[in-house]
């Protein structure tokens, strides 16, 4: 029963770092849009161009709301390694991200505006699933035996609550 306790555990704390991913990335989404768009619509740049631009400044947006926001509790001690790899993953999603809308624009001709905006979402889309993985594997690494911790002090209290019965939660009734 302790490994189906620790399974739940482990999914309940994927289910909020992907909540908190899914914020600080949401924002930056809105903030990669709408940078793309002013620079489109007030500027005489290309298309592809105003996106690397837009997703430079969403990098950097991305970075503070994941560092002070999703991963304020993973390991700070190595910040330049930290900061490199980031940049470094950031890098390629963006080739992934504006990959697909150069294809879509150079590669196929769709470069109306609207056509700009549904192929920058996509590419937005299938680079976040990239910068998902990535980060939480390389950049923002869970401290050495914090998760283990945090899951034996779990375990703990549910066992001096059901043997205290006290507080132990009541038995659901078939």
């Amino acid at each position: 029963m302790s490994g189906l306790r620790a399974l739940r555990s482990n999914v309940m704390l994927l289910r909020r770092e992907i909540a908190k991913f899914g914020v600080v990335g949401g924002a930056g989404v809105a903030v990669n849009i709408g940078v793309f768009n002013l620079i489109m619509h007030n500027t005489g740049l290309q298309t592809v161009r105003s996106s690397i631009i837009a997703t430079i400044v969403s990098i950097v947006f991305n970075y503070l709301g994941f560092r002070y926001f999703t991963y304020r509790d993973r390991d700070k001690a190595g910040r330049t390694r930290e900061m490199g790899l980031f940049l470094l993953f950031s890098a390629i999603g963006l080739v992934i991200e504006n990959g697909i809308l150069y294809l879509a624009t150079y590669g196929f001709g769709w470069d109306s505006a609207l056509q700009a905006n549904i192929f920058k979402f996509v590419g937005i889309g299938v680079a976040t699933l990239f910068r998902f993985w990535s980060y939480r594997t390389w950049v923002f690494r869970a401290i050495p035996g914090a998760v283990e911790q945090a899951e034996a002090i779990l375990a703990e209290s549910r066992a001096k609550e059901q043997s205290d019965g006290t507080n132990a939660p009541a038995k659901k009734r078939l």
